[in-house]
């Protein structure tokens, strides 16, 4: 255990002694406070007055949609249960005067903060790509092998470092997120719930835990891009094509999902399964699909990635 942890440390120095790892932490902070001033500046409305009339009408325009899907003989109830549910939403924040949470406020941008992993997804990509492949681009991979160490303790405490790295990021979205959303929209109504329609009901959930789940959804396609691009750096020992094919993946991948839609095999696709958002605020890409079902699919990609890594790690000849 206590080898581990020091090859653990060892990474993490590898990682956070190069400049390029801070500038992408500050980069980071900077996206998140221009997109709190393009939204304070630039997209503020002011509806805290006048948030009853809004909703009114935000139903009025839900029941055309809706009645309109419902003259579309090849639209399925599945298009409509979206739309239906949040004009119950809307309808119970009318009777218990609960005003939405909307983007002029700290809950309002840290809800939309999770958009930021994107952005995020492309820094943690490098540091993956970069872990394996540059330790035998320069050779120092073989000062690694000599030392009375396992392979596979080294290789996974490359993933290990990286994998904090990634929620390094994750934690400096958040944090700068309420920093950046309190100070331009104030700490007012942090005792606004989530509401959630469910079981046939509407039910009130705390904010910050609607948040935490919002990060936990968007890490999905953050994670298995990264563990994607650790495999390729591992397996070809080429950081470039590490980075440019996962990077091509991360960004067309859902796009490629959805020209197959029609398809029912198109469910096993890794991006197919990638965006669980799909399961709480919208409809499945393939009818029948499920949480739990994405979940298998994910950690069946996730095992076969590090199968791959480990292996080829393993088998490798490095003595040339």
């Amino acid at each position: 255990m206590y080898q581990m942890i020091r090859l653990i440390q060892n990474e993490n120095m590898k990682i956070y002694k190069r400049v390029g790892t801070w500038i992408m932490i500050g980069v980071i902070i900077l996206i998140v406070l221009i997109g709190g001033m393009v939204s304070k500046f630039l997209l503020s409305q002011d509806t805290s007055d006048n948030w009853q009339q809004q909703l009114q009408l935000e139903n009025a325009q839900l029941a055309e949609q809706i009645s309109e899907f419902e003259n579309m003989p090849m639209v399925g109830s599945n298009a409509t249960r979206p739309l239906r549910e949040q004009v119950v939403i809307n309808e119970y924040r009318l009777e218990n005067n609960i005003p939405p949470v909307e983007s002029e406020t700290v809950w309002g941008f840290m809800i939309s903060s999770p958009d930021f992993t994107a952005i995020a997804s492309v820094f943690v990509i490098v540091i993956a790509a970069g872990i394996v492949a540059t330790e035998f681009s320069t050779g120092t991979i073989k000062l690694l092998l000599i030392r009375p160490v396992k392979r596979y303790k080294i290789l996974l405490s490359k993933y290990i470092a990286t994998f904090l790295f990634a929620l390094l990021m994750l934690v400096t979205i958040l944090v700068s997120s309420f920093v950046v959303g309190g100070l331009l929209f104030g700490f007012s109504g942090m005792d606004f719930p989530y509401l959630v329609y469910q079981g046939g009901e509407v039910m009130e959930r705390n904010m910050l835990l609607h948040i935490f789940t919002l990060y936990g959804f968007n890490s999905a396609d953050m994670i298995m891009m990264v563990t994607f691009a650790f495999m390729i750096s591992t397996v070809f020992r080429s950081s470039s094509l590490a980075i440019g094919l996962s990077l091509f993946l991360l960004f067309t991948g859902q796009q490629l999902v959805m020209l197959l839609s029609q398809y029912d095999w198109v469910k096993y696709i890794l991006f197919a399964n990638t965006n669980l958002n799909q399961y709480i605020s919208g409809v499945p890409i393939v009818e029948g699909m499920t949480m739990a079902f994405s979940l298998t699919v994910l950690l069946v990609y996730f095992v076969c990635f590090h199968a791959i890594s480990w292996v080829i790690f393993h088998k490798r000849d490095v003595t040339a």
